[in-house]
């Protein structure tokens, strides 16, 4: 006949609560790799998404011999910004500082694959980017 000692089992238990801490600590890492990933294609595409509305002169300005400058109408703009983030299903808030500069911000969500165990479905993203019209012959003109 055997003789149970009290702590029959209890390197069971440790394993079971060391391996579940495990297993959320890579979900973790993992889900944090993805959102970076996500951040950084937000970036891109805000960055795009700039560069698309900096191609947008404003043509009476440059006439009138006024320099490059960016055309300011925000509708046709933000036009130009959702035509370029519509394949991706994304919207770009638009703003202008200066005649020369156009800053894009895009909110975006990522979903999460191991994180949906404890409720966690999606986290939030935001992507930003800015475009500044210059022109020179050798290098880029400062304001």
């Amino acid at each position: 006949m055997r003789v149970r000692r009290t702590d029959d089992g209890s390197i069971g238990l440790f394993v079971a609560i060391c391996a579940a801490g495990l297993v959320l600590m890579i979900g973790v890492v993992l889900e944090a790799g993805g959102r970076l990933r996500a951040i950084e294609t937000a970036d891109a595409r805000a960055q795009e998404a700039a560069r698309v509305i900096g191609q947008q002169l404003d043509e009476a300005a440059l006439l009138r011999g006024d320099g490059f400058l960016l055309a300011r109408d925000v509708a046709a703009a933000r036009g130009a910004a959702d035509a370029y983030l519509q394949p991706y299903g994304l919207h770009a808030e638009v703003g202008f500082v200066g005649g020369r500069t156009v800053v894009v911000d895009i909110r975006a969500s990522y979903r999460t694959t191991l994180l949906g165990a404890i409720a966690v479905r999606s986290l939030d993203v935001h992507g930003h980017g800015s475009a500044t019209l210059v022109h020179g012959v050798k290098e880029a003109e400062t304001a």
